[in-house]
């Protein structure tokens, strides 16, 4: 298998995640050194978007989870930008704090907690958008679900949409970056900037420092590969005036009405909306379990015609999100994510898949559609001799 050149970032990786007083960790920003020539994003097979980095091992959102991620063989590692009250562009994915750091253990930040409307639901906890950048960095991050590892939790910080870039940037391959507008109209409610920008401006503009441009395969794209995406339609289409860079239609349940036009689901995958919003994205992301329904017993039922009429739209589909435990694979695949890879990639005919679990997506695409000359002669010989 293709090493990918990573032998100095996995030891770079494993003193990161050995060191267990690291906190604060800050990862540079991108190193002005000459590296040299990087071996490119792959575009012959679908892409291994590591959602919120390598989050199955690690607490998401995190310079290690995106460091693991690169190491296993991501294409894109995908990000959710939100801001702090002093107007610092983070990752971090929910509105609050709640879930994924270790706030409740300080409780200088007690009193911090309230209840906000958010998407029309009423949201207790503690606000990323109440809490300055300064304040931010003396939480640690968590594992998300108490079924995965949680011995680093609190270890490491909340990152930056800077620090994320950089990690992109001084990844020994050319590694895309997948960042979300995440929750524009709540962040915008709240966060003023003093130059007047919205959200959707500093968002861009941090891209753009970077270097960030190019429409999809462009020359310029292929060394800076970037996917920005978001549920809200208006700040797609806002961003689409401020930069080239391809856009991604991300679609939430069919019960979810997007945030900020309040539509409806059959409304936002109508053939009539693929025609408008085609203009402004190459692709949408929809949560994978509405383009095939899962029955009350857990079973796959037939799938929709979403894929085929997205593309047939000429719009790329990269679902959400895969992951390797039992309580999210459907019994179709009998507790097997390679199953679940096999159907989704060859059956459904996807373009892209976030996985919590970039590891697992990487071994089975090199198995299933190697890169490098040598994978592919051993796949075919196991044809012969196993059938298989």
């Amino acid at each position: 298998m293709n090493s990918l050149c990573v032998v100095p970032w996995t030891l770079l990786l494993v003193l990161i995640v050995g060191y267990a007083s690291a906190r604060p960790l800050v990862y540079p920003l991108p190193s002005k050194t000459d590296k040299g020539q990087k071996q490119q994003l792959q575009t012959s097979r679908p892409f291994n978007v590591a959602h919120r980095g390598s989050n199955g091992e690690l607490p998401e959102e995190t310079a290690p989870a995106y460091m693991r991620a690169i190491v296993e063989g991501a294409d894109f590692i995908e990000a959710d930008i939100l801001a702090t009250k002093d107007g610092v562009l983070i990752c971090h994915h929910d509105v609050i704090l709640d879930d994924t750091t270790d706030i409740k253990t300080h409780k200088d930040f007690a009193h911090r907690k309230r209840t906000i409307e958010v998407q029309g639901v009423n949201t207790t906890g503690f606000f990323v958008v109440d809490f300055t950048w300064a304040e931010i960095q003396t939480l640690g991050a968590t594992q998300r679900y108490p079924f995965r590892d949680q011995k680093y939790n609190g270890q490491f910080p909340i990152i930056t949409f800077e620090e994320y870039i950089s990690i992109a940037l001084d990844a020994p391959r050319v590694i895309g970056i997948y960042p979300e507008i995440k929750n524009p109209v709540h962040v915008n409610d709240y966060v003023k900037w003093s130059n007047g920008k919205r959200f959707e401006d500093m968002f861009v503009d941090t891209l753009k420092k970077y270097g960030y441009k190019g429409s999809y395969l462009s020359k310029e794209w292929m060394e800076q590969p970037c996917f920005i995406q978001s549920f809200a339609p208006t700040s797609l289409v806002y961003a689409s005036n401020l930069t080239d860079l391809p856009m991604v239609f991300l679609i939430d349940d069919v019960t979810v009405l997007t945030e900020d036009t309040k539509q409806t689901y059959e409304e936002i995958t109508s053939d009539e909306y693929f025609d408008y919003i085609r203009k402004y994205v190459v692709g949408i992301g929809p949560w994978k379990d509405t383009i095939v329904p899962p029955a009350a017993d857990n079973y796959l039922q037939l799938p929709t015609d979403l894929i085929a009429r997205a593309h047939a739209h000429d719009l790329q589909v990269h679902p959400y999100t895969y992951r390797n435990e039992n309580q999210f694979l459907h019994l179709d695949f009998k507790q097997d994510p390679y199953d679940e890879y096999e159907y989704w990639i060859n059956m459904m005919g996807v373009d892209g898949l976030f996985t919590d679990f970039t590891g697992s997506l990487h071994q089975y695409q090199e198995w299933a559609s190697p890169l490098d000359a040598k994978n592919s002669m051993m796949r075919k010989l196991s044809k012969i001799l196993y059938g298989h």
